[in-house]
């Protein structure tokens, strides 16, 4: 994927329109309560200001109405905590209420070389998600260039990501070093990894993974399924999975997934035994299951067993690329699936120097609870965004930035 990037832009004098991901969690008090969204655009916002540039800032935050200012959802918190990020030295201009008329303008038009305008929620404006050209051409007639850096967003075909820089054929568009990154680790990651190559995907649901393992099965060594979409991959393949979660009208799919995975070489690692419950709760009495789960009990983890198989086979890879949490880790003891694996993947990247890639969302969530993120290689800020690059898919927030 050859796109342009920072290097390629003269940032002096030029207001740069810069999308950014700050759609941070916010508690009630309006605290900020993980700010590593915020911090991870801070590189491309420093490199604007001290090329002599003025950083204009759009993001959204949260799922507001799309009928104007909702205070709940305005960006005024990541305004405060963008300044204390930034120091005094680079002055933070919030404009409050919106992303586009006087207020706004006014903003831009009286900030100087080395300062910030950031603009309140993007989903204020109903044009937003439906990439409304006239919105387009409001945002992008505030700036002289553009920069993408939110590949969270970048699979949604929102304005900030298509219509602003259509509206910009002749400025500079360009990638960010947070989206470089990215594509980096994930693009070229993907395109040609070191082997063995492996992938582990977990979740809910094998139709949100369907494209990605399609996708995978030709490229990955080993793809190890995980999560309660492992359930109906067991189930196709005649093993008794009592009252776990189960896709009925993807058991087929499944069934035609083994066996496509036998015939091209591709190992597929489903689980041997399972931590399981009756139900989802603190304190429940627990076991672990083998040889099928019994009626009235689900699976909710990967058992001891399964988890020393992967860890074993982990320790051989190369490259890791993983989407899913393998249990529901958020209600202990079914994170010890998930905490181990993480621990494993950490391992390997200090000991082996394997690339070890966590796709973003509840996964990134899961290796931070395991207090190892900061011994992997890459932790993304996309969950939605890599999966569809796991899946091969084309991100249409790419698409508008020049190549070359």
């Amino acid at each position: 994927m050859s796109i342009r990037r920072m290097k390629d832009l003269d940032c002096r004098d030029k207001r740069v329109l810069i999308r950014v991901d700050f759609n941070v969690p916010i508690d009630e008090s309006g605290r900020i309560i993980d700010d590593h969204r915020i911090a991870a655009a801070i590189p491309t916002i420093r490199h604007v200001l001290a090329t002599g540039g003025i950083a204009i800032l759009m993001s959204h935050l949260g799922r507001p109405a799309g009928k104007g200012f909702e205070k709940a959802f305005s960006l005024a918190p990541v305004a405060e905590r963008l300044q204390l990020l930034l120091g005094k030295e680079h002055p933070v201009h919030f404009v409050s209420g919106g992303c586009v008329g006087d207020a706004a303008k006014k903003a831009v038009d009286a900030a100087s070389p080395g300062e910030v305008v950031l603009l309140d929620n993007l989903r204020f404006e109903a044009g937003e998600k439906g990439n409304d050209t006239a919105l387009g051409a409001a945002i992008a007639s505030l700036a002289d260039a553009y920069v993408n850096d939110a590949f969270g967003t970048a699979h949604r075909a929102h304005a900030s990501m298509v219509a602003v820089p259509a509206a910009m054929p002749g400025a500079p568009r360009v990638a960010g070093l947070l989206l470089e990154k990215e594509l980096r680790y994930l693009s070229e990651t993907l395109s040609s990894p070191d082997h063995p190559f492996s992938v582990i995907l977990g979740g809910a649901k094998v139709s949100d993974k369907l494209a990605a393992i399609r996708n995978l099965l030709p490229r990955a060594d080993v793809i190890f399924v995980g999560g309660a979409m492992a359930y109906t991959f067991l189930h196709a393949a005649g093993e008794t999975i009592g009252e776990s979660l189960l896709e009925e009208d993807m058991v087929e799919t499944a069934r035609a997934l083994i066996e496509e995975a036998a015939s091209s070489g591709t190992e597929l690692m489903l689980p041997i035994d399972h931590r399981c419950a009756q139900e989802i709760a603190p304190d429940v009495p627990i076991r672990v299951c083998e040889l099928g789960i019994p009626p009235g009990w689900m699976g909710l983890d990967i058992g001891p067993e399964t988890l020393e198989a992967w860890q074993t086979r982990i320790l051989d890879m190369k490259t890791i690329i993983w989407n899913g949490p393998v249990g529901v880790f958020e209600q202990p003891p079914f994170d010890q699936g998930t905490t181990g694996l993480a621990e494993s993947l950490a391992q390997v990247t200090r000991k082996h120097h394997a690339v070890t890639i966590i796709g973003g969302g509840e996964t990134a969530a899961a290796v931070k609870a395991a207090g190892v993120a900061d011994r992997l290689s890459h932790i993304s800020t996309g969950g939605g965004a890599s999966l569809r690059m796991l899946e091969g898919a084309d991100l249409p927030g790419l698409a508008s930035l020049e190549t070359g």
